[in-house]
């Protein structure tokens, strides 16, 4: 079993700066790539950033410039440095990623529960 646990969610003022992180833990023999997506009330889930195992960073563009993301590969872990926070980036962030394990063949997806954040005005 594999778990994506996330961290760092709180409410900021707009301006503001938040870091959060994802851990996933279990049966992990390699992770092709990580990301966070974001679900904000009455609209669907977006990508906001995403790293894969070479390095490659892609973002969402009205979050370019202001959001960092970043992977620990000792630790299983991706951080997102968020910062210039707009009410507009309040929602659920989710961390995502496409893991491999010894138990299974070729690679899944896997989500955390969310962590909140909201951004004041």
């Amino acid at each position: 079993q594999v778990q994506l646990v996330e961290s760092g969610g709180d409410l900021v003022q707009a301006g503001g700066s938040l870091r959060l992180s994802c851990v996933a833990s279990g049966n992990i023999f390699s992770i092709n790539a990580m990301g966070w997506y974001r679900q904000a009330p009455g609209k669907q889930r977006e990508l906001v950033a995403a790293a894969n195992s070479g390095g490659t960073t892609n973002y969402k563009d009205s979050v370019k410039g202001r959001f960092t993301i970043s992977r620990d590969f000792a630790k299983n872990t991706v951080y997102l440095q968020m910062n210039s926070l707009k009410p507009e980036d309040t929602a659920v962030y989710y961390c995502n990623a496409l893991i491999s394990s010894p138990h299974y063949s070729g690679s899944y997806y896997y989500w955390g529960q969310g962590t909140q954040v909201t951004v004041s005005s």
